[in-house]
């Protein structure tokens, strides 16, 4: 066996999403941090035009085979 190192990392991410479906842009932003392992929508707020302001706080994981 090898000597992967495995960890888990806390992130707090707040994004700018355009009007339409919120989880595909969620999943990008948090892949670009690591393997998300659970996530959740801890602020939004609605902004003119149908944007959304929007905090999220995760645990993601690094090292993964």
């Amino acid at each position: 066996m090898g000597d992967a190192t495995v960890r888990l990392q806390r992130v707090s991410l707040e994004l700018m999403l355009e009007p339409g479906p919120l989880l595909e842009p969620i999943e990008e932003a948090l892949a670009q941090h690591g393997a998300p392992l659970r996530w959740a929508i801890t602020a939004c707020t609605a902004l003119p035009g149908g944007q959304r302001w929007i905090r999220l706080e995760a645990v993601v994981l690094h090292g993964a085979p």
